[in-house]
């Protein structure tokens, strides 16, 4: 990403945020093919010779967006990892990340779910990167917790990827009015995802030999807040 960038993304009271966000929400609003930067303009306040000046294409605009919104939430996962070594404690913070910045971000959040397919060569390739970054932090957080004895025996990658199938799609029906705070909804939505992979005893189902000891320190759902 251009020197330039960097100056910019790295100010959060900068020019070029403020345009993000706006993009984001005409981009959220009418979709990345139906939007234009006159729209984006318009709806941030900023002459268009201006907004040039920032961003020179709605297709950067949409790179920017995304790559913005993934090292941010990135970043912060690995800022609250830093102070926890429990497994369990690790995936609640996956989770509460993870839904605490796209309530904040839904346009962000929007975009990043349904106009993916629309980024071109070369943005597609570091996006994809970080995604993909993003991807394997979560996926060894799920493997130390199955390494401590804490999960069932399931695909890592189905495990995974099920649970950002559960997050990403919040936008769709969240209602702050009516829904809990990030941290509640991430304990509940933790609670549904780990109850169906927790190394418990189900019907006719026994429980692992020499097992039993750190499931039942590790993996009480009603403990995971």
């Amino acid at each position: 990403m251009p020197r330039n960038g960097h100056r910019h993304l790295g100010d959060p009271q900068g020019k070029l945020l403020r345009i993000l966000r706006h993009a984001a929400r005409v981009f959220s609003e009418k979709g990345y093919e139906g939007a234009s930067i006159r729209d984006i303009s318009r709806a941030s306040g900023i002459p268009l010779a201006g907004l040039y000046y920032y961003c020179e294409s709605k297709q950067k605009l949409l790179y920017l967006i995304q790559l913005y919104a993934f090292r941010s939430i990135l970043d912060r996962l690995e800022e609250k990892l830093a102070g926890s070594s429990d497994p369990l404690e690790r995936l609640r913070l996956l989770v509460h990340n993870h839904l605490d910045y796209f309530l904040s971000h839904p346009a962000e959040m929007k975009v990043l779910t349904h106009d993916d397919e629309s980024l071109a060569a070369p943005y597609r390739e570091e996006v994809a990167q970080i995604k993909r970054r993003y991807y394997a932090a979560a996926l060894r957080i799920f493997e130390n917790l199955r390494k401590a004895g804490g999960v069932r025996h399931v695909n890592p990658r189905v495990a995974v990827l099920s649970l950002f199938g559960m997050m990403n799609w919040i936008y769709t029906w969240y209602n702050p009015r009516v829904d809990p705070d990030a941290k509640r909804l991430a304990e509940a939505m933790g609670q549904i995802f780990l109850n169906g992979i927790l190394n418990g005893r189900g019907a006719g189902e026994r429980a692992p030999t020499g097992a039993r000891p750190r499931v039942r320190r590790t993996a009480r759902a009603e403990r995971y807040s």
